[in-house]
């Protein structure tokens, strides 16, 4: 079986010689800047943090949502994401894209040398690789383990004073044995944090919260007992036993 491991501390996983990392959103900035909120641009921070890691790994895929803007782009996405992914074509053998949802025409961004893959997924090993906002496809559902990015997904904390934090998680579920139309299905679903640290997320285990994507939405996924991860490989329980009332007190 492929060996996937979390690398500690740090929103990436590791699958045997290959680096996996998602929703980088780059251009977040601009859209921020039109709101007032004016932060400088974190792109070649991610670069030097995701070339850290990498060690001796010779293929890097990205799991959807390389830019941010969605329709259109900005001149940070322009200028920034050829310049990142170079850098990456620089370091690693192999460099992949999974589309995802904020990505149109992400072919115009990306070096040639960059392999872009369907937004249906594909797989390496046992190893299924989709963004989550469309259903894999037939092939990639025979896979043993399908990871998947697309809800940022985070965890909250709460005090007696009512105060709320939030912090990057891992989320990992199993399926259920009936899967719409899929003649097979994986065991496990891993669901990644998002690589760019400014994103929000969803925190997966309040009450309220709604997750995205049709394998979160169509009840195919076990929810409640998922198991929640902090980066540093902490387990915080499964979500039926650790869900929080998202409203805050008066």
């Amino acid at each position: 079986m492929t060996d996937i491991q979390p690398v500690h501390g740090h929103p990436a996983l590791r699958i045997d010689g290959t680096i996996v990392v998602a929703d980088l959103h780059i251009g977040v900035e601009s859209h921020l800047g039109s709101k007032g909120f004016h932060l400088p641009s974190r792109t070649m921070m991610m670069r030097d943090d995701l070339l850290s890691i990498s060690g001796d790994a010779s293929r890097l895929i990205v799991l959807g949502d390389v830019k941010d803007s969605v329709p259109g782009s900005t001149k940070q996405e322009f200028q920034e994401i050829p310049e990142f992914f170079q850098a990456m074509l620089e370091h690693f053998e192999t460099v992949d894209v999974v589309i995802g949802n904020h990505d149109t025409q992400i072919d115009d961004f990306l070096p040639k040398h960059v392999n872009i893959r369907p937004a249906a997924g594909f797989k390496i090993g046992d190893v299924g690789l989709v963004h989550g906002h469309t259903w894999p496809s037939a092939d990639v559902m025979t896979s043993k383990v399908l990871v998947t990015a697309h809800n940022h997904p985070t965890v909250m904390f709460s005090d007696g004073l009512g105060k709320r934090t939030t912090e990057p998680c891992w989320f990992r579920a199993a399926f259920r044995d009936v899967v719409g139309d899929y003649a097979e299905h994986p065991e496990e679903m891993i669901m990644m944090p998002s690589f760019n640290r400014l994103l929000g997320g969803s925190p997966v285990n309040v009450k309220e919260e709604r997750f995205l994507g049709p394998l979160m939405t169509a009840d195919v996924i076990d929810i409640d007992e998922a198991k929640v991860f902090l980066l540093d490989g902490i387990f915080l329980g499964k979500r039926k036993d650790i869900l929080v009332d998202g409203k805050y007190k008066e």
